[in-house]
């Protein structure tokens, strides 16, 4: 079943707005309301909206106003709107500001929603026809996916297989090299292309609000929670979410995602309601989910779930010359963008890129090209500029790890050096460990390190 149309109901005439909202909601139509045109603008900047019926005449801010303002800054969303039959000139002004109809009052409840469907697939159409033009060319198109190292053709091969499937996808690998990338190619050469891509990152967000980023709220739920709010799996429908980080997800969080993803139902928080989303998961992470699994920090079943492809996303260490050639994209880049005219890397340099180990992967390799644009002195980039700020080469004497060291003192050992590489840098530093700054947050405790 696809996602219900999101109608916003504008009026300042409380039992003429119930009345429309009772005989959308019975269509069904998921309804939102608004007083005035000031309240009108706020909800369709925070809320999805699909279709605005508006009357024209209201305190604060009048219907033309509002028009004004929604379609400033929402020029395709069809906007619908309610006048008096004597007042026809009004509703003729506001076509020309953009309006998509006009209805007259008292309204003939069938005319509504004749008008309402037809705008609503006009609106559809116009979507697919954008979305189609900007992606002509783009689909199976791997240029964003820079690389011909054997594991990197691997890896587009094996994508090339799985994308114009209907499986859910783990990617997997360090931080820094490139699972959303990955996941934007899975979805433009998938059948669901014209739908939306939804992206969530799990670990940005504490348990109570990544479900209500998720699911959904219904007004009142929690503190905070004014409106009814749609989640991403809803926004999704049709389409693709991909869930970054999934392995910071709490257990609670886990079972109610497997409901999801088994039964293609979910609730909103709140509510005992159950709603429908016809969504392709693809998930991504930089933790070893078969080892959590084992160490009952994810569920098993999840974990099968999600893992029905797997594409591991090779380490930039790994990937041979492929270091040289992301080097000379990104440098001939920068320097556009910095109106720098450089001739490329020093015999040294290109030495040192190919030396390093790069922990922080591609990411990292983007940063420093960045700097070393910046900073460059002669046209020719050197050592000294490319390595500037860098942590040790992949040569690095490790003499403070040993044989018969436990792993958990050898893990200490790493974030301790990785503290002084970044100088306290907690982001960073999670960055070039591979693991989210949360979880280095909980070891830094776990170990009694010191404070940043």
């Amino acid at each position: 079943m696809s996602k219900r149309s999101s109608i916003l109901v504008v009026d300042d005439e409380a039992a003429h707005r119930l009345m429309l909202t009772a005989h959308l909601e019975e269509a069904g139509y998921n309804v939102l309301e608004a007083p005035d045109g000031e309240a009108a603008v706020g909800q369709v900047e925070k809320a999805r909206v699909d279709l605005v019926i508006m009357d024209l005449v209201m305190p604060r801010i009048d219907g033309m106003e509002a028009l004004k303002r929604i379609k400033s800054s929402h020029p395709d969303l069809p906007v619908m709107m309610m006048t008096a039959y004597g007042s026809i000139d009004n509703a003729v002004k506001a076509l020309k500001l953009g309006a998509a109809d006009y209805i007259t009052k008292p309204l003939d409840v069938d005319e509504v929603l004749i008008k309402i469907e037809r705008q609503l697939k006009a609106a559809n159409l116009a979507r697919r026809v954008a979305s189609q033009a900007e992606r002509l060319g783009e689909r199976f198109d791997f240029s964003a996916m820079v690389g011909e190292s054997p594991p990197m053709r691997r890896l587009k091969e094996t994508m090339a297989l799985v994308a114009p499937s209907q499986a859910t996808v783990l990617i997997t690998g360090e931080s820094g090299t490139g699972k959303e990338v990955a996941a934007q190619i899975l979805h433009q050469n998938s059948p669901r292309a014209d739908g939306p891509l939804i992206k969530v990152n799990c670990a940005a967000l504490p348990e109570n609000l990544l479900e209500s980023e998720l699911f959904g709220h219904e007004k009142g739920s929690f503190t905070g929670a004014t409106s009814r709010r749609e989640g991403r799996l809803s926004a999704a429908d049709g389409g693709t979410l991909f869930l970054d980080e999934v392995g910071e997800m709490t257990p609670a969080l886990q079972a109610k995602l497997l409901r999801a993803l088994q039964e293609g139902e979910y609730s909103p928080v709140g509510s005992d309601r159950t709603y429908h989303a016809d969504v392709r998961v693809i998930a991504a992470t930089n933790r070893n989910l078969a080892a959590a699994v084992s160490e009952g920090e994810f569920r098993e079943d999840l974990y099968y779930r999600l893992n029905v492809v797997n594409l591991a996303m090779p380490p930039l260490r790994d990937r041979g010359d492929d270091v040289l050639l992301l080097a000379e994209i990104f440098l001939r880049r920068f320097a556009r963008d910095n109106n720098r005219e450089l001739k490329g890397f020093s015999p040294e340099a290109r030495t040192q890129l190919m030396s390093y180990a790069w922990p922080g992967n591609v990411r990292e390799l983007i940063n420093a090209v960045e700097r070393s644009v910046i900073l460059a002195q002669d046209q020719t980039i050197g050592v000294g500029e490319l390595l500037l700020g860098m942590a040790s080469p992949r040569s690095q004497d490790d003499s403070a790890l040993h044989a018969g060291m436990t792993i958990r003192e050898a893990e200490r050992i790493l974030i301790e050096k990785t503290l002084e590489a970044t100088e306290g840098n907690r982001t960073r530093a999670a960055d070039m460990l591979g693991i989210t700054r949360k979880t280095l947050q909980n070891k830094i405790k776990e170990f009694g390190l010191p404070p940043a």
